[in-house]
C-alpha cells in the first residue's frame, strides 16, 4: 500500500490539463493502485492523478457504501449529462478544511479506457456521478470552487488560507 502525498493548493499542476494515456501499462496499474490507497486513506470518493502530481488523465471513483468497488478510468470524458441536478458538499484534499455546495448533473454517462485497456461506457448517478465529474474537472485543470461565484470562491480561498496559516 502506497499512500502518496497530495499537492497543496495553489500548486500550478492543479491548474494544468493532464496528458492522455495511450495504453494501460504496469506503470499505469501501479499509479491507479496508489491512487486508490490514497483515496481510501483520506477517506474520499474519488481521486485524479494530477492531485498527486501525476500529470496523466487517470481517475478513480468509489462512492460505494462497502468500499472496494473503485472504478479505474483513463481518459474519461462526459458523453451525456442529465438535466436534473444534484447538490453536494464538495471538497478536495489539495485544499483541506473547506468545502462548498456544488450543483452538478445528477446522472452522467462517461466513456473511458478501463483497466483491461478496453473503451468502456458507464452511467453514474448520485454521488458516483458527482465524483466522476469532480475528477474529470481535475483532469482539465479545474477545481470544484471554480464553479462558485467569484465572491464565494474568494471567501472560500481566504478561509482556506487562514486555516493553512494556523496549521
Amino acid at each position: 500500500m502506497t499512500v502518496r502525498p497530495v499537492l497543496p493548493w495553489p500548486d500550478k499542476r492543479l491548474r494544468t490539463a493532464a496528458s492522455p494515456v495511450g495504453e494501460i501499462t504496469q506503470a499505469i496499474e501501479e499509479v491507479w493502485t496508489d491512487m486508490i490507497d490514497t483515496m481510501e486513506a483520506m477517506p474520499g470518493v474519488g481521486l485524479a492523478a494530477p492531485q498527486i502530481g501525476v500529470m496523466l488523465r487517470l481517475a478513480v471513483v468509489d462512492a460505494s457504501d462497502t468500499r472496494g468497488q473503485a472504478v479505474r478510468m483513463a481518459n474519461p470524458e462526459l458523453l451525456e449529462t442529465s438535466r436534473e441536478t444534484r447538490g453536494h458538499e464538495e471538497a478536495s484534499p489539495n485544499l483541506p478544511g473547506v468545502h462548498a455546495r456544488i450543483e452538478r448533473p445528477a446522472k452522467v454517462v462517461v466513456r473511458f479506457l478501463n483497466a483491461q485497456g478496453v473503451v468502456d461506457r458507464r452511467e453514474f448517478d448520485g454521488l458516483w456521478a458527482t465524483s466522476a465529474q469532480h475528477q474529470i474537472d481535475h483532469l482539465s485543470g479545474r477545481m470544484y470552487f471554480d464553479r462558485l461565484s467569484k465572491v464565494k470562491r474568494e471567501m472560500l480561498l481566504k478561509r482556506a488560507d487562514k486555516l493553512r496559516r494556523r496549521a
